[in-house]
């Protein structure tokens, strides 16, 4: 009747438990740019199209923009993909932009989260670069997306303790892991879960269905029918009891975004259709990330297994060593770790020395260049307001280009660079093309050369298959970068 109160009822929400579903993509590409020409060079396999960066554009993001699918799921946009966006396809990055800020609008809170800015395995990180890889990234999602990150995406969910409290220490509230990362015997895949942190902290923990992002990401078959996937895929897999007891449940669904029309044809459509009627034809909410920890915040406190990720079950070994995930002839990213890591510290231990002079404070004023990296603060303004005073023209050129070799150096840990098998592909090249990069800047800045302690450190970097070795491939970019002046 009219002007009755609604009143609670126990069997009302017996018969109508919360059941809800998000998907999660991580759409990200690595930096393929040149260092010397800042271009991507032609990419045969790309053809039709003049590089990687550019088919998948076609494919998948602008199709999922057009479609309207990022307003609809829990999404990160990897920081180096939106630099080539600004430059390629500003359209389609705003128009993605645009579709958070409709959640923003409509629930007071955003769908899409941030990432660590060059993909770098954190857990095998320096504490003070996984503080610069999460402030870069937080500040550069800020300025793409004209908010704070509530979440944030881990590069290959790779995590530690240590990762977790950088997090916390900038604001985020929760990211999402592998189930096998939780240290638990059992794991209720239906619920957000909390981290204890030292000193009282905590942050929130989100992680995917197993079994359903694995088939996912790698059973095509099971993604040409929205309507069967959610009836036969995922209406079975909420929890019984909790369902009895009429409580909220959320599956996530985790997968590379690029997988929705790049990797699988069609897929943008079949993602489309699920999170714009299928889902809601079967009684299932789809939902994003923030906006069900809003209403549902973790019930339970828990820990997770140290240095752990979700493409490999090895931990993190497949971006530090040998490991069966490649396991044939993989030594040779135990020795390109070492190497870059080695040549990382004397990069530092330079810049360090050279910004102390002038009375910076190095680690702040690294972070703080992201601002020059995005063009929103002349690398002189940003100078004389760190340092409080004017600065000779040679002071600022020294510095910038101190700068710009850690932006480099920051590069060279692009996680790519190890997850293949062989060193002969492109994107280990990459990591010591850049590393090649930050040698020749810290020498052009203060007269230090620092080559012989890469070529002494990548020597031992071989390809079984090629005979390719990292110490040549080095002088190789060096010389080219020194001509290029």
């Amino acid at each position: 009747m009219p002007g009755k109160k609604a009143v609670f009822s126990p069997a009302a929400d017996y018969r109508m438990p919360i059941r809800a579903l998000s998907i999660h993509g991580h759409f990200y590409q690595p930096p393929r740019e040149d260092p010397i020409t800042g271009e991507i060079p032609y990419e045969v396999g790309a053809a039709p199209y003049k590089n990687w960066n550019e088919r998948i554009q076609a494919e998948c993001y602008r199709p999922n923009a057009e479609l309207g699918n990022f307003e609809r799921i829990s999404f990160n946009l990897g920081p180096t993909l939106c630099e080539w966006m600004v430059e390629n396809d500003l359209a389609t990055l705003r128009l993605i932009a645009a579709q958070d800020r409709a959640n923003v609008k409509k629930h007071g809170i955003g769908n899409s989260i941030a990432q660590p800015f060059n993909h770098t395995i954190l857990p095998l990180a320096t504490l003070e670069d996984k503080i610069t890889q999460v402030y870069w990234g937080v500040k550069a999602f800020e300025h793409g997306f004209g908010r704070s990150p509530t979440g944030i995406w881990l590069p290959e969910t790779a995590a530690d303790t240590e990762t977790l409290m950088v997090l916390a220490d900038h604001g985020i509230e929760f990211t999402i892991l592998a189930p096998w990362q939780a240290d638990l015997d059992y794991l209720d895949p239906t619920e957000p879960y909390r981290v204890a942190l030292p000193n009282g902290r905590s942050i929130t923990v989100f992680f995917y269905h197993r079994e359903l992002s694995s088939r996912v990401s790698f059973d095509p078959l099971i993604t040409t029918n929205a309507d069967q996937f959610v009836q036969e895929e995922v209406a079975s897999r909420f929890l019984a009891d909790k369902a009895r007891r009429g409580e909220p449940q959320l599956l996530l669904i985790a997968s590379d975004g690029e997988l929705y029309g790049h990797h699988q044809t069609f897929r943008d459509h079949f993602l489309a259709h699920l999170v714009n009627g299928a889902s809601s034809h079967a009684g299932i909410t789809t939902t994003n990330l923030a906006l069900w920890l809003k209403s549902h915040p973790p019930r339970r406190t828990i820990s997770i297994r140290e240095k752990t990720s979700w493409s490999c079950h090895h931990g993190v070994l497949r971006w530090s060593g040998e490991c069966g995930c490649t396991p044939d002839y993989g030594i040779w990213k135990m020795y390109l770790r070492r190497g870059l890591d080695a040549l990382a510290a004397e990069v530092d231990g330079v810049y360090r020395e050279a910004v102390l002079s002038l009375g910076f404070d190095p680690l702040q004023l690294r972070n703080r260049y992201i601002h020059a990296m995005m063009g929103r603060m002349p690398i002189e303004t940003l100078l004389t307001e760190m340092a409080g005073r004017a600065l000779s023209s040679d002071q600022i050129r020294r510095v910038a280009l101190l700068l710009d070799a850690q932006r480099q150096r920051q590069r060279m840990f692009t996680s790519c660079g190890w997850f293949f098998e062989d060193f002969s592909r492109i994107e280990p090249k990459n990591n010591v093309a850049y590393a090649a990069q930050a040698v020749r800047l810290t020498r052009q800045a203060t007269g230090i050369d620092l080559s012989g302690v890469a070529i002494d450190a990548l020597r031992h970097v071989i390809s079984h298959r090629t005979g390719l070795r990292g110490d040549i491939i080095f002088k190789k970019q060096l010389q080219r970068a020194e001509k290029s002046v």
